[in-house]
């Protein structure tokens, strides 16, 4: 009943959050939402902040679950474009409202993730070490969450598949030649 609880709170959000902006929402409006009192938000979260990291780490848990490979992750990558652009009114109210910092997180996470897997695909041999497999991670991830949330903040407009089709001509192979 908890996590019902939870869940039907963070809906609640994100139907608020594709009409405005997080700071233009109150805890009351939430809970008035659904159906509950304020005292049963505070029971499970903090503030309204609170809730909308909670969402953002129950969606990243959700993205992990895709088993990923040097041959699928750009599928992935457009799994994450596309749930993004569905949600387009969520993630423009998050970006322009004070909590920008979690999309960036939420985007960041994915992305290590799916390159922690690509790498371990592709360096069966062990040849990268343990530093240089973060690195080329944490690089690679900046680069993607720097292009997405350039396509926020330009109203999602442009064509993902054409960003994921550069962002793969780029890495293509670029993970291989630093294993050289």
């Amino acid at each position: 009943m908890k996590e019902l609880t939870k869940i039907a709170l963070g809906e609640s959000l994100k139907k608020m959050l594709s009409e405005k902006t997080l700071d233009s929402i109150t805890v009351t409006e939430v809970a008035d939402d659904c159906g509950v009192n304020r005292q049963t938000f505070y029971y499970h979260f903090q503030d309204i902040y609170a809730l909308l990291d909670w969402i953002f780490i129950r969606e990243t848990q959700a993205a992990m679950q895709t088993e990923v490979n040097y041959e699928n992750w750009t599928i992935c990558l457009e799994d994450v474009f596309a749930y993004m652009l569905q949600n387009k009114n969520f993630f423009t109210n998050v970006y322009h409202s004070v909590s920008r910092e979690m999309i960036e997180r939420y985007l960041y996470q994915i992305q290590i993730h799916y390159l922690e897997l690509v790498i371990r695909d592709l360096d069966q041999d062990k040849i990268l070490s343990v530093d240089d497999k973060k690195f080329i991670e944490s690089f690679i991830a900046y680069a993607i969450v720097g292009n997405v949330l350039e396509w926020i903040r330009n109203g999602m407009k442009a064509d993902y598949h054409l960003i994921i089709t550069r962002i793969s001509k780029i890495t293509s192979g670029d993970i291989v030649k630093y294993m050289l």
